[in-house]
């Protein structure tokens, strides 16, 4: 499966959760470090990739940030003398063809720029859209870190509040103004003791902290509407978030993606 979607959204710890879920190993593959400088030496590369991921079998593959190696390579542009083409080209002959228990997750922030021989069906089986978070998935976000952080605590923050103050906040951001928040309350003093945070805390983090989904608001509709175009699911069963991604489709008049 493919797992696309803006940053911070939880595509990484999909990949970990579905190797702990199914209890297999799970190989981590940074696709950049395919690449040598030696001539051969990539493709060498991916040779043993192949080797040890079958070696380990039955397993889960996680290939993480795929676009970043394989993006734009069918451009005119080739300044590694067809290096890229041949690792991409073994790359996809295996996951075509391949007979050993290797489940391939591989993770994409900007999925537009890849190839669409990547994307056809026997290759990738599944696209899965990771959109931001709804309120109720918000409140569910911030028990969880919570409950990591302050499990005594929990109950005297306002998750719903927090929820709904923190609209367009990715999971990422809501780790992140927890944290800020811890900070802020550390340096503050009362009574020549260090204090502990509280909601309040935690809000004034979040109003001073500015979403990726206000500064890149116009990536994300794209990929919002690549989404839609390439009959992507959406990774998450709330009712809003799939007729948000069909409202796409019906809006534009967008057509399923020919990606063969």
């Amino acid at each position: 499966m493919l797992l696309v979607g803006i940053q911070g959204t939880g595509k990484s710890l999909s990949a970990k959760t579905i190797a702990h879920e199914w209890r297999l190993p799970l190989l981590r593959l940074d696709s950049g470090r395919l690449f040598g400088g030696i001539v051969g030496e990539s493709e060498s590369r991916v040779r043993q990739m192949i080797q040890l991921t079958e070696a380990m079998a039955p397993c889960v593959l996680w290939i993480d940030e795929i676009d970043k190696a394989f993006g734009n390579i069918t451009s005119s542009i080739d300044g590694d003398s067809g290096t890229s083409r041949r690792v991409f080209g073994s790359l996809i002959t295996w996951m075509q063809e391949k007979t050993a228990s290797v489940f391939i997750v591989a993770t994409a922030n900007n999925v537009k720029i890849l190839p669409a021989e990547l994307l056809r069906k026997g290759r990738f089986d599944e696209i899965f859209f990771l959109n931001l978070p709804t309120e109720a998935e918000r409140q569910e976000i911030f028990k969880v870190h919570l409950q990591r952080l302050r499990p005594n605590r929990l109950r005297e923050f306002n998750l719903a509040l927090l929820a709904k103050q923190s609209l367009n906040f990715s999971g990422a951001e809501i780790e992140q103004v927890i944290v800020d928040a811890m900070h802020q309350a550390f340096s503050t003093r009362v009574e020549g003791q260090r204090r502990d945070f509280n909601t309040e805390d935690i809000l004034q983090a979040v109003a001073q902290t500015v979403p990726l989904a206000a500064i890149a608001h116009e990536q994300i509709e794209a990929l919002k509407q690549w989404a839609a175009q390439a009959g992507a699911r959406t990774a998450s069963n709330d009712v809003l978030l799939v007729e948000e991604l069909k409202q796409y489709s019906t809006e534009q008049g967008i057509g399923p993606l020919e990606v063969d």
